[in-house]
Order: C-alpha cells, then structure tokens, then sequence
C-alpha cells in the first residue's frame, strides 16, 4: 500500500516555523536565533527554541532575541525536543517546518536554500548533507557519520549521505504523516526511516558545517554515540 503524502502546492506557503532543540546553549543560542532571516522568499520565518531542560539561561536568552520559547522542566533527549518543536509547528499553522541545532554548526544562510529545493522539488523533505561538502569536518565525524548510515540503512533499509543531519526541511504534509517515538539522538535515523515506509520524496543538498571547539564539544559524545548505536541495534533486533 502507497503511503505517499498528497501534495500541496508549498509556492502559496506563508509560514515557516524554524525548530531549534536547545540544552545548555546559553553561549551560542542567541547568535543562531539573531542570524535567522526574518522573512524566507517572502514567506514569514517563526524560530520555535525548544529548551530541553537547561540551566544556563537558554531560554531567557532566546526569548530576548525573538525566539518563541517552549520548555521542558527536565532534559528529554534531543528527540523529545524535536517532537515538541514539531507538534508547536503544526499546531502554528506551519506550511514549512525547518529543524537545525542550537550550537551554531549550522549556518542560518543556508536554511532559504533548503526552503527553496524544497518548494522547487517539490519535495516532502530536504536533507542537508554534510557528507556532501565535507571541507573541514573532523575525520572522527567523517568516519562516525559513515558508520551510522549504514546502521540506519541495516535497521531501516534507506541509505541517505547523512543520516544524523539536524538540518531539515519538511513540508507540512510530511510533518502530519511522520509517526515518530524516539527521545534521544536516533531520531535522525528514525525519521530516514519514516521517508522510506510513508515512501515521502526527499533530497540531500550540500551544507557547509561550522566546526567551532564549542560545536564539538557540544555535539554528540562517546556516551551519546554509544546510547545512539545501541538504540538503533534495540530497534533492529525487534524488527527480526
């Protein structure tokens, strides 16, 4: 049975709502939300900051800089930021949901070019791919984020170029249809999952990632690899 979403026409799209999960971003996150256009292509940009239970200051912080703020009293996982973000998009009204990280490694400027593959496809979702202009990524992560593809496609059966991206595009069909549980990092790999069974048309489009010392050290640790590749094992092992 096809489970392909009905398309809309997203060149009438008003609203984009821009997800950012957010935990302990106090040094980074009011330059992400400063940097994000006000309008994208004529359309009305909404950053929604999802705070995941920090205690720096997050959202006071993106509160002052315009973000629309939403709070977890304690820290959920990456993956419960991102399906607050989301579930506050659609109930906004969102045409386009945008999601990106809170440390500043990806670069607001590229959110209108995703925007715009994703009207000019059109296409359900669009992937930014590190993998695809890897000029200055760290070789661990080079190497981490080619292990993780092919765990996703073992448990998912869908190879993308990089399955761990937190920079997507979605239109707001896609959005409706994605039956999504997981709380921690492996959200990523899970929404790979869902292009494939809701058989959604997608693309990955070369981004240009920010490697500061903050971004890495704020992106995904040993522990979190580990708790990554575990859940992921979890999840295939049922599927057999």
């Amino acid at each position: 049975m096809s489970h392909r979403m009905q398309k809309t026409d997203l060149s009438l799209a008003k609203l984009i709502v821009i997800v950012v999960p957010a935990h302990n971003e106090a040094a980074a996150i009011g330059q992400v939300i400063f940097r994000i256009p006000k309008q994208i292509n004529g359309m009305r940009a909404l950053p929604i900051v999802v705070d995941d239970g920090s205690n720096d200051g997050t959202c006071n912080i993106a509160r002052a800089y315009g973000a629309y703020v939403l709070r977890h009293v304690t820290n959920l996982g990456a993956g419960a930021a991102t399906l607050t973000g989301l579930r506050a998009a659609q109930a906004l009204g969102a045409d386009i949901i945008v999601t990106m990280d809170a440390d500043g490694q990806h670069n607001p400027d590229e959110i209108e070019k995703l925007v715009q593959c994703l009207i000019d496809g059109p296409f359900d979702v669009v992937i930014g791919s590190r993998i695809l202009d890897p000029h200055g990524m760290p070789v661990t992560r080079f190497m981490a984020n080619l292990l993780l593809n092919v765990l996703t496609y073992v448990v998912y059966g869908k190879i993308v170029s990089d399955s761990q991206s937190g920079f997507k595009v979605f239109s707001r069909a896609a959005v409706d249809g994605l039956d999504l549980r997981s709380c921690g990092y492996e959200i990523c790999s899970e929404i790979v999952g869902e292009i494939y069974r809701k058989n959604l048309s997608y693309k990955s489009v070369p981004i240009k990632s920010i490697y500061t010392n903050y971004s890495q050290a704020k992106g995904q640790h040993f522990l979190n690899g580990v708790n990554l590749i575990l859940g992921l094992l979890t999840r295939w092992v049922r599927r057999i």
